[in-house]
């Protein structure tokens, strides 16, 4: 019994042992394998990161990182014959799934139109290059077996190409997108990218590459061109005519709002991957295969919406770490051959032509379209990027016997250098343009009388309407020039929210389909609509919405500023006022709005406190003056900008406007000299000459003709002008006050000590307190900092 347990015994071990380090293995090397991927990810990350301030590329990082990580001789070591071919394998698909996404985005009947500009621009470009590459590549033998055609037309139709992909992302996030030149650059790399695809993907039909340079009979060669060229054309056929009626139809049944039936998803992808492998089954290039099928299929509807989308966080999340990994691996250092001068020719020359060749062709064309010849440089500049189709390809003719793994080295290092150079010319282009943009300043009191004023005036709901149809009304001015209001709500965006947004045709359009918000918007619309409809001679109404977070809705009022060009923003105060007339606790998020937006706004800002203004049912437009206002000016810009904006407050019938001036009584013994202020005396001066003469225009357009009335307040310090602001109770509907930016006024020294809202200047936050009148509103004023050459240059800028 006992020598039968022990033959049990051991029979177990002799079979449960292999398996069991059978699983130790694979596990072990997957562990191994997720910790490289890792690895390789968080250092692509990182690299990205520091070179974050020098505006370099992902791509830029990613090729460093791969060139580097993948020469490391511990970590080649463990990619063993089988990994490397899973590696090839991923590879390969990730690039099928790049070049289909790739053709998804192109136009191919671009082709059988009349050039536009960018196209003669990518064309020209194109041309020189490759001219330029078939003249001088035939010399520096890329190949072991001499010259031969189909390499070197090949090699020239790669270097007079443009990533668009890369291209796109490098001028999106260099905030040039929106101006000629970024538009014009982006199209052109479209051009190009799409062309010189489309001549790789024709000529792979006539010369494919056969894997470890085999020698091929004639008439098999032409047999099996015909096969792939005619396979080809049916998938052409079939994905131009057939797969627009089918993904129509899956479109259609799947409206926007609904979420995508799973079996519709299923049959969609199922009949992509039907299309890209038709033509590979005779020998076709997979890749060019994909690119070909992506062209052709509908770009429109939701399905390549989400293709596009899931393949593109696919890419960038999973793929690129992995393929420049396999890169690196690839481009073996110790292979490469520095002490040959071929090494060091070959890459010079490559990046001399690739660069040359684009500049010369963009420089002519620039000439005859009547181009700068800066701006033609850096478009033919830009033009060069090249990107990750372009890096497989300098791979895969290593791996296909066409070239030496230092040849295809020196191809990897020269499309580094075509990309690194691109964000110092963007640089470029920005400083050219901001030399060449007008000074200026958005500001009411640089206003031409003669142009009609634009006011962004912001709500937090229906309970500002009134205020602000008020508001309008005593803004208005004359009929002519009149006066463009864009209202704007000001909604935050919440989960729920989010949920219903639904995204339309147009890029960066979407259409919010929530209830409670649609009721709030047309409430609004309904309101402001009548008012104009009744009494708005003069007045041109936009409507506007600022749907964000609370800590993006900033930076979204401030571009809507800037894209209407609006001179004045208007935004509600974050405190509401109860039923007894004081005002709550507010809403400590608007208050961050409205403080950012003060800080950002590309035009000048004002807060209005509502304490009554929107109980005014309706202003009358007769000369009885039945509305008081006042508008407080001690000096400096924004007290300036104040009194500009009352300005028009004055040609209001309905209005009667007092201009109330604080000056110091210098022969007062109560005046107190502030001593901590370190303005220079010079700026003290040039800031009262200012004071001076603007008060002084201000005095003989409105007050000397008694259409305004004139009230002086001598005072000597902080503390009586607190004492003048408090006598001013309940005198006014509405106190126009700036902000603050005085120079070393002694009126207001010490204010801002005990100031509850700072956002108001010392003036606004005692006329706002608490223990201020119930009935008098106030309007806080600040002005804009300069704009252009100084501060900064608009996102939509000219220089073509």
């Amino acid at each position: 019994m006992g020598s039968k347990e022990k033959l049990r015994t051991s029979q177990k071990i002799s079979i449960v042992g292999p398996c069991t380090l059978k699983l130790k293995e694979l596990f072990g090397k997957l562990a191994k394998y997720a910790l490289g991927f890792f690895l390789m990810y968080a250092l692509c990350n990182v690299s990205h990161f520091l070179l974050k301030p020098y505006s370099q590329p992902r791509i830029t990082s990613d090729t460093v990182i791969g060139l580097l990580i993948g020469n490391l001789g511990f970590i080649r070591n463990l990619v063993t014959d089988s990994a490397r071919k899973t590696l090839n394998f991923i590879v390969d698909f990730g690039m099928i799934c790049y070049m289909f996404v790739l053709g998804i985005e192109m136009d191919p009947y671009v082709l059988f139109k009349e050039p536009t500009k960018d196209a003669k621009v990518a064309y020209g470009g194109m041309l020189s290059t490759f001219i330029l590459a078939c003249a001088i590549t035939p010399f520096l033998q890329f190949t072991d077996g001499g010259f031969k055609v189909d390499f070197t037309l090949s090699l020239s139709t790669v270097l007079s190409s443009t990533a668009s992909p890369v291209l796109t992302r490098l001028i999106t996030s260099l905030k040039i997108g929106k101006s000629d030149i970024g538009q014009l650059v982006i199209s052109a790399g479209m051009h190009a990218d799409f062309v010189s695809t489309l001549l790789l993907s024709i000529g792979y039909v006539f010369w494919p590459v056969d894997s470890g340079g085999k020698v091929v009979e004639t008439s098999k060669r032409v047999r099996r061109s015909i096969e792939m060229g005619s396979a080809l054309v049916i998938q052409t056929l079939f994905a131009g005519y057939v797969s627009p009626i089918f993904m129509n139809w899956v479109n259609n049944e799947n409206p926007e709002g609904k979420p995508i039936k799973g079996s519709h998803l299923v049959l969609a992808l199922a009949f992509m991957a039907l299309i890209i492998s038709c033509s590979p089954i005779y020998g076709y290039n997979p890749a060019l295969s994909a690119f070909m099928a992506g062209t052709f299929l509908p770009k429109g509807g939701r399905v390549s919406k989400w293709v596009i989308g899931k393949i593109n966080y696919l890419l960038s999340t999973i793929y690129y770490p992995i393929f420049f990994f396999w890169m690196g691996y690839e481009a073996a250092f110790k292979e490469f051959q520095p002490g040959q001068f071929g090494t060091w020719a070959r890459l010079f020359v490559l990046f001399g032509i690739a660069t040359v060749g684009k500049v010369a062709g963009t420089v002519l064309c620039g000439k005859l379209l009547g181009f700068h010849w800066p701006e033609s440089i850096a478009l033919g500049l830009l033009l060069t990027t090249k990107g990750h189709f372009h890096i497989y390809l300098a791979i895969a003719a290593k791996q296909a016997g066409k070239t030496s793994t230092s040849t295809s080295t020196v191809m990897v290092i020269a499309i580094f250098f075509t990309v690194v150079h691109a964000p110092s010319v963007v640089a470029q282009i920005i400083k050219r343009a901001r030399k060449r943009a007008p000074t200026h300043r958005m500001s009411l009191q640089l206003l031409d009388p003669s142009s009609e004023l634009c006011i962004l005036l912001c709500l937090h709901g229906p309970q500002n309407v009134q205020t602000m149809i008020n508001f309008i009304e005593i803004s208005r001015g004359t009929a002519d020039p009149g006066i463009v209001v864009y209202v704007t709500d000001m909604i935050e965006l919440t989960d729920e929210i989010a949920a219903t947004l639904v995204k339309e045709e147009g890029a960066d359009t979407m259409t919010v389909t929530h209830t409670r918000v649609k009721d709030m918007r047309d409430q609004v619309t309904s309101a402001v609509q009548a008012y104009v409809a009744e009494s708005g001679d003069g007045i041109t109404l936009r409507r506007l919405l600022a749907l964000s977070t609370f800590n993006g809705m900033p930076q979204d009022i401030c571009i809507l500023a800037e894209d209407s060009m609006v001179g004045l923003i208007i935004l509600p105060f974050h405190k509401v006022q109860r039923a007894d007339g004081t005002l709550d606790n507010g809403n400590s998020a608007f208050r961050y709005v409205n403080r950012k937006i003060l800080k950002n706004a590309p035009c000048s800002v004002g807060i209005l406190v509502d304490r009554g203004l929107g109980l005014i049912e309706k202003l009358p437009r007769t000369q009885d003056h039945s509305v008081s206002v006042a508008v407080i000016f001690i000096g400096g810009k924004d007290d300036r900008e104040a009194l500009a904006y009352a300005g028009r407050v004055a040609r209001h019938a309905g209005v009667k406007l007092t201009v109330i001036r604080f000056l110091v009584d210098a022969s007062s013994e109560a005046t107190v000299r502030p001593g901590n202020y370190t303005v220079s005396r010079s700026e003290q001066e040039e800031e009262m000459k200012l004071d001076d003469e603007c008060f002084a225009s201000f005095y003989e357009r409105r007050i000397a003709c008694g259409q305004v009335a004139y009230v002086e307040k001598h005072m000597a310090n902080s503390a009586e002008t607190y004492s003048t602001l408090r006598e001013l109770d309940g005198q006014y509907a509405l106190i126009i006050v700036g902000r603050g930016e005085r120079v070393n006024s002694i009126l207001t020294f010490g204010m801002n000590d005990w100031q509850q809202c700072p956002e108001l200047g010392p003036i606004g936050d005692v006329l706002s307190g608490s223990d201020f009148s119930v009935r008098t509103s106030v309007l806080i004023i600040q002005e804009n900092t300069l704009k252009g050459q100084l501060d900064g240059l608009e996102d939509d800028f000219s220089i073509m």
